[in-house]
């Protein structure tokens, strides 16, 4: 075979498939998907990657780190549209082709005004990808705060737009799931909002209050949302058993960062995949106190990696992976990354080197055990 004009191909490459690594090999794009691959020596014509690693595009399913580039400071909003542009070239330099941006749905907070923003955000995002302005493919997460009173109101509007992928259910009253120690959440919003106890003790009162009226009838209205429309939905935090019962009852496929061996063990059992955060791995532990990503793969209880609130940090946590955790193989942990997260929203045509899958295709370079991505292939086209 020769490489002709109207393909890519690349070669003298560490190919990442989704069962085992090839450890010299080449791939062939053409018309956006992957036409071939093969072992050994390259065709001629191709693209010398040096011995690099090549692997799928990288699959995001859980991100907010879109309000750190529309709100860079306390209260200072940057444009969005370009806020979203430096979002999504952040992401793609980080190896991520494919994001569910999660946007809050329900006011949890108003202390730092993000979060009445969710409409306008996600307008932003669709106007930049009309003018060919991204380069990561986008759609929607939605996470409903479900003890607010609006969050079934704005649910309904977000779910006019055509790119909804995933609804996750949230609660974050104080004394419950992430914040069951109810000091942790004292310790937060001190260090994020420079609030006092005096002022917390009124929002939390408030978030309580909430809770106890709002919070059953708005999870039985979401849960009937996604159901109703075959939206993928995520359990958030699960902690205790009738959290998990919950979940089970609620059909959930994916669980975000349950907070106890507990949770997880039980969500495993139920064959729930369970999602965990990639700075969990990567910083050997939960920032919040709770149960480490790295436990749960040492006991084949993790599924799908999220990069939460560090982009580059999805790439690292899924190579530590296979370094913390003998049992891991570079295959199995860069799966939590690409082919699980985009088959639990439905995203088949992706996340794994294969012949017709799109040409979502990364190229990584590892030194000093720091990873660094090179190129990005979106569809075929180099976008980083």
């Amino acid at each position: 075979m020769i490489a002709s004009s109207t393909e890519t191909v690349i070669g003298n490459a560490r190919i990442v498939l989704a069962d085992r690594v090839i450890d010299k090999g080449w791939i062939a794009f053409v018309d956006g998907r992957i036409a071939e691959f093969g072992e050994g020596d390259a065709p001629r014509g191709s693209d010398d990657m040096r011995g690099d690693l090549i692997m799928p595009g990288l699959v995001e399913l859980h991100t907010d780190h879109l309000e750190a580039h529309f709100m860079p400071r306390p209260k200072v909003f940057w444009d969005p549209i370009p806020a979203v542009v430096s979002y999504d070239g952040q992401l793609a330099t980080s190896g991520i082709t494919t994001v569910l941006d999660s946007v809050r749905v329900g006011c949890e907070d108003s202390s730092q005004g993000i979060d009445s923003y969710a409409g306008l955000l996600v307008d932003s995002i669709a106007s930049a990808g009309e003018a060919s302005l991204l380069r990561v493919d986008h759609f929607l997460h939605l996470r409903c705060e479900i003890p607010m009173p609006t969050v079934v109101e704005e649910a309904k509007a977000l779910l006019e737009k055509p790119n909804v992928r995933l609804m996750s259910l949230m609660d974050h009253t104080p004394g419950q799931r992430q914040f069951r120690d109810e000091e942790k959440l004292r310790t937060y919003y001190r260090g994020k909002g420079g609030k006092s106890d005096a002022e917390l003790d009124v929002m939390f009162a408030q978030r309580l209050a909430c809770q106890q009226q709002y919070a059953a009838g708005n999870m039985r209205a979401i849960v009937a949302l996604a159901h109703g429309r075959n939206i993928p939905l995520a359990s958030h935090d699960d902690t205790t058993e009738d959290n998990v019962t919950e979940a089970v009852g609620d059909k959930v496929s994916v669980a975000e960062f349950p907070t106890t061996l507990e949770a997880a063990q039980g969500l495993h059992k139920a064959g729930i995949g369970i999602l965990m955060g990639a700075p969990n791995v990567v910083r050997n532990g939960s920032h919040s106190g709770n149960i480490a990503a790295i436990d749960l793969a040492r006991e084949g209880m993790l599924d799908i990696l999220s990069s939460d609130y560090v982009p580059s940090s999805l790439l690292m946590g899924a190579l530590q992976l296979s370094s913390k955790v003998p049992s891991i193989d570079l295959a199995s942990a860069i799966r939590t990354v690409t082919k699980r997260p985009a088959e639990a929203v439905g995203l088949t045509d992706r996340g794994e080197i294969a012949v017709g899958k799109r040409a979502d295709v990364i190229r990584v370079h590892v030194a000093h055990e720091v990873p660094v991505v090179r190129n990005v292939w979106r569809e075929g086209h180099r976008v980083a």
